[in-house]
């Protein structure tokens, strides 16, 4: 059974769809009132998985109560396993982007070392893609620069050059790194094709874990150039070594060099949640990351469940290795998933004591620490938007959170060049995709009161007629002004037939007006939602003005030059150009007019005798 059409949910009562839930495995989607997805999640038993957003409030954060009260509908796909469920999740969510599903930004390709081993004469090279293509390769490199690396390969003279060894000419000369002894020359036939082969076990020794021969090379080389009182060189080799010495830091105490992970470790603090990850690689800590991301899954398991599977979606998965702080209950299955995704068997594991128990611990307090340190900035994103929405919707009685909010402003100098700006905000940050500009068109003279009624009118219209290019319909609009603008805009309102809840923002006081009440809505100056309207009435200023001033200055540049003989459009953008403004073509020199880059001197002399004469 698969309960799932494209073209949007299918309308119908959330409990009778709730009692009505199979108890198979399969993957829940969540809608808002305008079809939008909200949220996709796998369950290894719908039934169970869903009702628990409905009826089950212990535990529950602030996220999820947020996602569940905006949920209208819901659909469901019944899947033949759970590891389909999980690759059919993971799908939807790269699809849809659902506001409350962990989405990492951070694509991270980390570099890694190529060695072509079925070629006679391996190239080393660096990529960040790993192919099935019978190469070796050796990384992520985390924690030293690639250059560096290769700093230390120049050691072990190899080709680095594409060029078919079989197909070179008789008279082919070699190029200038087997000149200065950084190859070994295999296309003049200067090594063997076993002694070549000796060069790269020396490489791939290093790559593996193993800087005794490439600290012996190195140290060998250093003592030779500084016998030479080549001391430039000599220092060069200083620095290789002092690579290696910063690779060899990263060994982990009594670790294995045979240990490849990946190590996650999910923390909370009743706030929020954070993620560390750690690379281990030979036995070496290669580096590792921490991230917010805390999404409207039920538990942590879900929660760490979730990131993984977004984590792998954008980073290459070259372990065979996966280390948690916490045992998954779908971890087989995620073992399962990834395994048919590499292409080799992958294991998902919780250890509960020894050297792995103590990597995830580790994980866990990079977590803990990077949580406490951004959990001002956590707190101050989430009250200047979320925390916002939810002190307006209360403020101004609202019947959900204000998620879209458009903000008006109009713009004049005595009734002329008459503009509006339309500004929005979605999920309390700037949508500046979504801004409008309006010249105003049916209003004489300087009436702001008229012209907010105007703008309003055509943008409810539009709503009205299902026009989206102005976007969707939005939760609250705001006017910028007092009781006076805001009746006009609830004319307009009345007038279109469309209902949108409405409020003004006053100036200098800052007072906030509703279309039912006399009294302004009593906010605290420091409450953050109304910092949020403040900072939308100062956007829809600021955006009103720079249209307004670019048609004001339009406005100018055509009722001086356009009455110049021989100054068309062409030429008015060129003196504007040089210029800046009409006011300093005004002042500017016949010398200085001449000079201009495309304006011929009959031209110049034409707007110099305009403005001189």
């Amino acid at each position: 059974m698969v309960y799932f059409k494209e073209e949007g949910p299918v309308k119908m009562d959330i409990n009778e769809k709730l009692r009505n839930l199979p108890e198979d495995p399969g993957v829940y989607i969540m809608y808002d009132s305008d079809g939008s997805i909200l949220y996709v999640g796998k369950a290894k038993n719908l039934k169970n998985r869903v009702r628990q957003y409905f009826f089950h409030s212990a535990g529950k954060t602030l996220k999820v109560d947020i996602m569940v009260s905006r949920i209208a509908d819901f659909r469901y796909i019944v899947t033949a396993s759970e590891t389909d469920a999980l690759s059919l999740e993971n799908n939807l969510i790269k699809k849809y982007k659902p506001p409350y599903n962990i989405l990492l930004k951070d694509d991270k390709q980390y570099p890694y070392i190529k060695i072509d081993v079925k070629d006679s004469f391996p190239r080393v090279t660096m990529t960040r893609k790993l192919v099935k293509d019978g190469s070796r390769y050796f990384g992520p490199i985390i924690g030293v620069s690639v250059r560096d690396v290769f700093k230390i390969l120049e050691a072990f003279p190899t080709r680095t050059c594409s060029l078919d060894l079989n197909k070179l000419p008789a008279n082919f000369r070699p190029c200038l790194n087997a000149d200065i002894g950084r190859c070994s020359a295999p296309c003049k036939g200067r090594i063997s094709e076993a002694d070549y082969r000796e060069i790269i076990a020396g490489i791939t020794e290093f790559l593996s874990g193993s800087d005794a021969k490439a600290r012996k090379v190195i140290t060998e080389k250093m003592l030779e150039a500084s016998e030479k009182e080549n001391y430039e060189k000599a220092l060069e080799y200083k620095q290789q070594l002092h690579v290696l010495d910063k690779l060899n830091e990263q060994r982990l105490v009594n670790t294995s060099p045979d240990l490849d992970a990946d190590v996650f470790a999910i923390y909370g603090n009743g706030k929020s949640t954070a993620v560390g990850q750690l690379t281990i690689r030979s036995g070496r800590l290669l580096g590792g990351d921490a991230y917010i991301t805390e999404d409207a899954s039920l538990d942590e398991e879900q929660n760490l469940s979730g990131f993984l599977t977004q984590f792998y979606s954008s980073t290459n998965l070259d372990t065979k290795n996966i280390i948690l702080n916490i045992p998954l209950s779908d971890a087989e299955i995620l073992a399962d998933y990834f395994s048919e995704k590499t292409g080799r068997k992958v294991t998902v594991s919780s250890p509960q004591r020894g050297l792995k128990r103590k990597l995830a611990l580790m994980a866990q307090n990079n977590a803990a620490i990077f949580l406490d340190k951004n959990q001002t900035k956590v707190e101050r994103d989430f009250n200047s938007t979320t925390g916002a929405m939810l002190h307006l919707m209360k403020a101004l009685s609202l019947e959900s959170m204000p998620r879209r909010i458009e903000c008006y402003d109009i713009s004049n100098i005595s009734g002329t060049d008459k503009v509006a700006s339309m500004v929005v905000f979605t999920n309390g940050t700037k949508d500046t995709k979504s801004y409008r500009r309006f010249r105003i068109k049916t209003v004489e003279g300087a009436n702001d009161f008229a012209c907010m009624k105007e703008v309003i009118f055509r943008r409810l219209t539009r709503i009205k007629n299902g026009d989206l290019d102005f976007g969707a319909k939005p939760d609250l609009i705001v006017v910028d002004g007092g009781k006076g603008q805001l009746s006009y805009a609830v004319k307009a309102m009345e007038e279109a037939g469309v209902k949108i809840p409405f409020a003004s923002l006053a100036k200098k006081e800052e007072l906030v007006f509703l279309p039912d009440k006399n009294e302004p809505v009593v906010m605290s100056k420091d409450s953050f939602g109304l910092k949020l309207l403040i900072n939308l009435r100062d956007e829809a200023h600021r955006f009103a003005i720079t249209y307004f001033r670019g048609l004001h200055g339009k406005n100018l540049l055509q009722s001086e030059l356009d009455s110049i003989e021989g100054i068309g459009k062409k030429r008015q953008l060129i003196l504007i150009r040089k210029f800046k403004s009409v006011a300093n073509i005004s002042k500017a020199s016949l010398e200085e007019l001449t000079d201009t880059e495309g304006l011929p001197q009959s031209a110049a002399l034409a707007v110099y005798k305009h403005f001189h004469d």
